[in-house]
């Protein structure tokens, strides 16, 4: 048989470049640097996810119960506030919109009160019409006003029938002009305030 020879090459004809110190030290510092970018990134986006996932985590699904009317129009001494501030039935615009909010936000199913891990309880405690701004030194000359819806939330586990928490004097609001209409004044205090009643539960956790 062929005896066959490969070429011996000698190693000192293809020398090895070492890394200077500059370069090993300009790299550690882009890695160090990568790292803290990572972590803050991962950091910023877990909280964000964990504050959502914590509360899907023990409750799927959600119950909204009507809103009740708890308003004393008898305590208010201003004759004229009473009768042009006071809208009968706002109760069930609350209760509509902070459903569709609920439906909208996604993290909680609407179900029935029986099939429910949370059930929301609310009531409407006050309505108030302020003036904000005036557009000359007589107080009957109000260019701005404030609408204030205030209600108190309850929510209980649906499984155990126990209080969960409670949240006291939320309030939605919005400002318009008094030559704009009211009621759609209204109606963007009433989407206010059921933002924030959904915003609330992820404010507990």
């Amino acid at each position: 048989m062929r005896e066959i020879r490969y070429p011996v090459i000698p190693l000192s004809r293809y020398p090895v470049r070492q890394a200077t110190g500059k370069q090993t030290n300009g790299q550690t510092i882009f890695y160090i640097l990568y790292l803290i970018i990572c972590f803050l990134f991962i950091g910023l986006n877990g909280c964000g996810y964990t504050t959502r996932s914590s509360i899907t985590r023990l409750y799927r699904n959600i119950h909204v119960r009507p809103f009740v009317n708890k308003i004393d129009i008898t305590s208010d001494t201003s004759v004229a506030r009473r009768y042009k501030t006071y809208y009968p039935l706002l109760e069930n615009d609350i209760t509509r919109k902070v459903i569709d909010q609920f439906i909208l936000d996604g993290d909680l199913r609407l179900v029935k009160e029986e099939e429910a891990d949370l059930v929301l309880e609310g009531e409407l405690v006050d309505y108030r019409r302020d003036a904000l701004r005036y557009s000359g030194t007589d107080d009957r000359d109000i260019e701005e006003y404030r609408i204030s819806l205030v209600v108190n939330l309850k929510f209980y586990d649906g499984r155990k029938k126990t209080l969960l928490w409670e949240i006291g004097s939320l309030i939605g609001d919005t400002t318009y002009l008094s030559q704009e209409s009211e009621s759609l004044a209204i109606s963007d205090a009433v989407n206010d305030l059921a933002r924030r009643v959904v915003d609330s539960l992820v404010d507990i956790w």
